[in-house]
């Protein structure tokens, strides 16, 4: 059922009286973690995606600028055909409705992350890192995504302090580890949500708004211990060597295996921190709850790290006696 408000009614306004479209069926196609919604429009003779992304709380040029210069890289995003930034709107490609999450299985996942290797790879390896006009992770920014856990998460969800000794260490550790790597362009939400099965190019790939410049393992681990469906260990080797093997072959890193994994692991801990500390937040401040089932399979990838590191064992410690216990009261 289509919401009825006053941003549809703008948004019909604008497909059928300055488009001149004759739209048929629309209804919602998905939301996200943000303001934006998306539309699935059909008219006579096409299907379109709608976003809607309010402008005085979305800002579209992103998307439209990083759009460009990943076309530009021969990775699939959408094809923007109209836009409205004044409102708000774009007129998209429509992907489907089949994103990898739909259909990743033990039968069907090598295939589908191969081809997201691939993509991957285009990405990595096509897009400029100067004067691509994008933000950088800096020291600066990676210390506020970490906040994010420990305001939304340990704080307000769980009203939890962690020791500063220890926290300052976390935060020291992960820093350290993000910005010695080499930089690349990230795509920054790289998982099975955002990668859509198509049966020509696919996948096609979704809301990479909030691309910077970053560290390399950065977008491999987002995919492979993906917050929405996670894998064996040794599955997970498997797929990281190889991929190691490939950036390797194409002169995009100079370190061992071992270096490799240990960015990986470490990159992965703080994006895991951050996107625990945002389905907190989208729970608490934005009421989609639904976020939190995917805290524990989150947090058991934070828990696995740590206790493979003995830098972190007094983090660990810490989760493992003040967090846990009082996160499984909050679930239920």
């Amino acid at each position: 059922m289509m919401p009825e408000d006053l941003r549809t009614l703008l948004m019909f306004d604008w497909l059928k009286n300055d488009l001149l479209l004759t739209v048929t069926a629309c209804e919602p196609a998905s939301s996200d973690a943000s303001f934006r919604r998306y539309f699935r429009v059909q008219t006579p003779g096409q299907q379109f995606i709608v976003m809607d992304a309010p402008p005085n709380k979305e800002n579209s040029e992103p998307f439209i600028r990083i759009a460009k210069l990943l076309r530009q890289s021969q990775v699939n995003v959408p094809d923007i055909f109209q836009q409205n930034l004044s409102d708000g709107f774009l007129l998209l490609e429509d992907f489907g409705s089949q994103c990898f999450l739909d259909q990743l299985n033990e039968n069907t996942a090598d295939v589908l992350y191969q081809s997201a290797f691939d993509a991957l790879f285009k990405l990595q390896s096509q897009t400029p890192v100067q004067n691509a006009g994008l933000p950088h992770y800096d020291k600066a920014l990676l210390h506020r995504e970490l906040a994010i856990f420990d305001d939304w998460f340990l704080g307000q969800l769980l009203d939890k302090a962690i020791p500063d000794a220890i926290w300052n260490g976390v935060r020291t550790l992960l820093t350290a580890s993000a910005l010695e790597q080499p930089f690349i362009c990230v795509h920054r939400d790289y998982h099975s949500r955002n990668l859509m099965v198509l049966d020509e190019n696919s996948p096609g790939i979704i809301d990479f708004q909030d691309a910077v410049i970053g560290p390399i393992t950065y977008d491999l681990v987002s995919l492979l211990r993906d917050c929405y469906i996670a894998w064996p260990e040794q599955q997970v080797k498997q797929w990281l060597l190889s991929y190691f093997d490939h950036l390797q072959q194409a002169g995009l890193i100079d370190c061992s295996p071992e270096q490799f994994k240990r960015w990986f692991d470490l990159m992965g801990l703080q994006r895991h921190l951050k996107a625990i500390g945002i389905f907190s937040r989208l729970h608490l401040r934005d009421h989609k709850s639904t976020y939190l089932a995917d805290i524990p399979r989150t947090l058991n990838y934070v828990t696995d790290v740590c206790a493979s590191y003995p830098e972190l064992a007094e983090f660990n410690r810490f989760l493992q006696e003040q967090v846990l216990p009082v996160l499984s009261v909050v679930e239920k």
